[in-house]
């Protein structure tokens, strides 16, 4: 998540999902898999991590910073109209057709369409997603919130929007919540993942993209409880994608999760205070209990058999 962007925590959580996809589920998706995966050098897995980073950071670079662009030029302009919404979501459809084919150059169509893995799924496997990403995103707030109060860190930057229209912010925020889902899908559970797994097995592929998505929210601060939400919040998006070989569900679920952080989590993140200092109140214990439950209760559909193998 960026203040624009996303989040992530959970140990159990992550080993939990790595460990379900298992060879025989790959071998569904890419049956030569191994045998290809032996025959590449380690310069070439390095060089295609590169790109697949390259080409992650571009899409993602270009959707925050049109939307940044954007967001000054309306607030300092005209703040009391929300020019900058309409905008946006035009930019957003058209970045999305282009990623998914559409367009010149027509020889580069097919590549960009499967990168992005918008494929349909079916209702079952867009019902699990929602489910295991609200459970999610429940337990991840817990994991944020405790870290916080645990390790001193400076919040997410929330005032630029201090006095401002109240429809201006509003809209802002909701924007704001769907181009870091929009582009960070479509970049690094899109571009990135795919190319990483037609390298790597599916773990290796969900952990290296997890790390490159954590990676690009340095701007926060170079503070590892922060990263390691993160870097969880990308196992999560990443095992959804692999197993319902999609970047879609996803998409809703990120929304839900940052429209979360935005306005229940962020803006209280100055004032909680270190366990260190005032000792842990009831509270503290509350959100230690929502992390460890709500963890628990997320690998239930992770472990639903039969929907992941209608995902594959």
């Amino acid at each position: 998540m960026q203040s624009g962007c996303s989040f992530d925590i959970e140990s159990c959580h992550a080993v939990t999902a790595i460990l379900l996809l298992t060879p025989s589920r790959q071998a569904v998706r890419h049956p030569r898999g191994h045998e290809e995966q032996s025959m590449r050098s380690l310069p070439g897995r390095l060089l295609k991590i590169a790109w697949s980073a390259v080409l992650a950071l571009l899409i993602l670079g270009f959707g925050q910073g049109v939307w940044g662009v954007l967001l000054v030029a309306n607030l300092k302009t005209i703040p009391t109209i929300p020019w900058a919404v309409p905008v946006m979501m035009l930019v957003l459809g058209l970045m999305w057709q282009y990623l998914s084919g559409k367009w010149w150059p027509r020889r580069t169509s097919e590549a960009r369409r499967s990168y992005l893995r918008a494929n349909r799924v079916s209702g079952t496997v867009f019902a699990w997603a929602l489910l295991a990403g609200a459970l999610s995103i429940v337990a991840l707030a817990g994991y944020w919130i405790v870290l916080f109060q645990l390790v001193k860190m400076p919040a997410n930057v929330l005032d630029i929007f201090s006095g401002y229209p109240f429809l201006t912010t509003v809209l802002v925020i909701a924007m704001a919540s769907l181009v870091s889902p929009i582009t960070e899908e479509a970049a690094f559970r899109g571009y990135c993942q795919v190319i990483l797994e037609r390298q790597f097995t599916a773990p290796i592929a969900v952990l290296i993209s997890s790390a490159l998505f954590a990676a690009a929210h340095v701007v926060h601060g170079f503070l590892w409880p922060k990263l390691l939400v993160y870097f969880l919040v990308g196992v999560v998006f990443g095992v959804m994608a692999y197993v319902a070989n999609s970047t879609v569900p996803a998409i809703p679920v990120h929304i839900i999760g940052d429209l979360t952080f935005f306005t229940l989590v962020w803006p209280y993140d100055a004032t909680r205070q270190l366990v260190w200092e005032g000792g842990a109140d009831r509270w503290f214990w509350i959100h230690v209990a929502q992390a460890i439950i709500f963890t628990a209760l997320q690998v239930r559909p992770l472990n639903c058999r039969q929907t992941i193998q209608m995902a594959v």
